[in-house]
């Protein structure tokens, strides 16, 4: 028997192994997880281990499916409260904004690498989208906590952002590799023709797949243990037919994910914990795989303009499109700042400048290889900073509530029911006396290994476990009861004022406290109604307003995004100075024509040097 399939068995599942360990390592040190599994397959390739892997297509087959399973799952996770609070301004920046990032990143990447035009917007085009996995991990495996309509942003930017690029990248290749003249007017229309075409197609074939795995879900009675293989098969059929029917199978994966996601399947904990393992194991595979693909020893001619192009897109190009985007949103600077910082590449750029290798253009090593060191110096530099620029902007908000020992158990014929399994822990609400609610009551309470009915149980103490049976729309509800005190860091304990108000409290009450100016039409409103119309007509928990020396902080809203806590601050501290962490759009402006100007005259000087010499001038 031939025993290479034993060989690349062990080496294969080393590696995986190997990238699972090293997570440990990388959560310890707080570094980027994505670019340690990179790291790895970089050291497992020629230059390192010498495993020689040269498949470009086999690469970026196996990238696609991976990058298929991640969507899904994050699409699965992304709740319909996040859709709506941020689908205008994710929209914007997945179609426009990366345009804009696309045309500015080819712009210098003409000047800096020495490309011709139509190869350095293939560039820019390959490297225009955030990458869902990396904004993924970092925001909810990191754990920054931060304003709901800029995780959410962040969220579905990331996983709707790809079609546009791919179609740039598509549309870029097929001209270049056919060497045709096309007018810039009909290329912009081609463009933007076929990407209404891949994002309808990718639409509808999301909407109705994902409608599909609900609907199958629901009517048939598949084993437990095949229910969470079906799912992930019927999420890979929909990203295939969608791809085959000339849409964006990438847009149709996250939408299906969406839709049964928020649709309470049966069984929807057994599905989660799946498809979080399987996730992970795609992040690695498909980080693995690209590691291997690199060549570092061919980095040394190109690193100094790829870091350059690299500084470039994260220092300049992301924050200007972010900035010009979100205008019209009313975004806070340190918001459209942090926007712009988690705006880190990934796999999907990999994946894309694989592309040009597949259609061999003169120039497809070489972009592929700036590329990934690009995708380097944004996981490097960005990747490290995320949390230490929320804290420093002000943009982390405490959690609500603390954490919550809870355990879901699915039970045959218990659709839109959950059985909950909570551990009494010491502080946590249900602890200190307060009641659970008569919709939630206990079917069994353990104590010390012995098990009793809730009403013989007497005041619940630290230790027990109780058992609930309730409708599948209140656990959040019941886990305000069971959770630990949350930890409050003190740098924030002034984060939620000194004072409490009461919200259904006439505005008049604050105005004859403080003398605030405000209007008869605002006194007669309540503070939270108020409150609210100052803020745009929608609050969020962490939400502050300013009233001259007073600042009104919301302590918590209810699910329906009723305010039910109202904090004031008195001559409240100064929060962190929005200082120019990035560039404003004038300043941008200038500066980016400066330095282009700046290189074309060092690349004129060069040429004349040339000429003087008698040496050959390069084109």
């Amino acid at each position: 028997m031939d025993q290479s399939i034993y060989l690349i068995t062990l080496i294969a599942t080393a590696l995986v192994l190997f990238a699972a360990f090293s997570s440990l390592i990388a959560f310890r040190f707080g570094a980027p997880l994505l670019l340690v599994f990179l790291g790895i397959g970089l050291a497992a390739g020629t230059d390192g281990l010498g495993l020689d892997f040269d498949n470009a297509s086999l690469a970026f087959f196996v990238g696609s499916l991976a990058l298929a399973v991640i969507l899904f799952d994050s699409g699965f996770g992304t709740s319909l409260a996040t859709l709506r609070n941020a689908a205008a301004p994710a929209v914007v920046l997945a179609t426009f904004g990366v345009v804009l990032t696309a045309g500015l990143v080819g712009i210098a990447t003409y000047f800096i690498a020495g490309f011709n035009w139509l190869e350095s917007f293939l560039l820019g085009a390959t490297i225009a989208s955030t990458d869902a996995a990396a904004v993924f991990f970092l925001l909810r495996v990191g754990n920054i906590s931060v304003r709901d309509k800029v995780r959410s942003t962040l969220e579905v930017e990331s996983g709707s952002n790809d079609p546009i690029a791919i179609f740039l990248t598509l549309s870029l290749i097929s001209l270049i590799a056919s060497g045709a003249e096309v007018e810039p007017g009909d290329l912009a229309a081609d463009i933007a023709l076929g990407f209404l075409q891949q994002m309808g197609i990718g639409l509808t074939a999301g909407l109705a797949g994902g409608y599909m795995i609900v609907r199958l879900v629901t009517r048939l009675n598949l084993d437990r243990g095949l229910l969470p293989i079906f799912v992930l098969a019927l999420s890979l059929l929909v990203f295939a037919l969608a791809g085959a029917l000339g849409g964006s199978g990438f847009i149709a994966v996250y939408v299906a994910g969406i839709v049964a996601g928020n649709a309470q399947l049966r069984s929807t904990a057994m599905l989660k914990r799946f498809q979080d393992g399987m996730t992970w194991l795609a992040q690695i595979i498909m980080f693995l795989v690209l590691g291997l693909l690199a060549t570092p020893s061919q980095f040394t001619d190109i690193a100094l303009p790829a870091v350059l192009i690299g500084l470039f897109l994260i220092f300049v190009a992301r924050p200007l499109a972010v900035t010009i985007c979100l205008l019209p949103f009313h975004f806070t600077r340190a918001e459209t700042a942090f926007i712009s910082w988690v705006g880190l590449r990934g796999a999907v750029s990999v994946l894309l400048a694989i592309l040009p290798m597949i259609d061999e253009l003169d120039q497809g090593r070489t972009i592929f290889n700036i590329v990934f060191i690009m995708v380097l110096v944004s996981l490097l530099v960005q990747g490290w900073s995320v949390a230490p620029l929320a804290r420093r902007l002000g943009l982390v908000v405490p959690a609500r509530i603390g954490p919550v020992d809870k355990v879901e158990l699915e039970l045959p014929g218990s659709a839109r029911h959950e059985l909950l399994a909570y551990r009494v822990v010491a502080g946590s609400p249900v602890e200190r006396g307060q009641r659970i609610p008569r919709w939630a009551r206990p079917s069994l309470v353990v104590r010390d290994g012995r098990s009793m009915a809730y009403q013989y149980a007497g005041r619940l103490m630290a230790g027990d476990r109780v058992y609930i049976f309730v409708p599948d729309r209140y656990p959040v509800l019941l886990d305000r009861l069971f959770a630990s005190p949350a930890a409050v860091d003190p740098e924030d304990a002034e984060f939620f004022g000194a004072f409490a108000l009461d919200p259904s409290r006439p505005a008049a009450d604050i105005e004859a406290a403080y003398a605030l100016g405000l209007s008869e039409e605002d006194q007669a409103l309540t503070i939270a109604e108020f409150v609210r119309k100052r803020l745009g007509g929608r609050a969020e928990y962490g939400d502050r307003l300013a009233l001259g020396e007073i600042e009104l902080i919301v302590r918590d809203v209810d699910d329906e995004g009723r305010i039910t806590g109202i904090g004031l601050s008195v001559d409240p501290p100064a929060r962190p100075a929005e200082v120019p962490v990035f560039l404003s759009i004038g300043e941008a402006l200038s500066w980016l024509w400066n330095f282009l100007m700046e290189l074309r005259r060092r690349k004129k000087k060069t040429v004349e040097a040339e000429e003087a010499a008698g040496e050959p001038v390069q084109e």
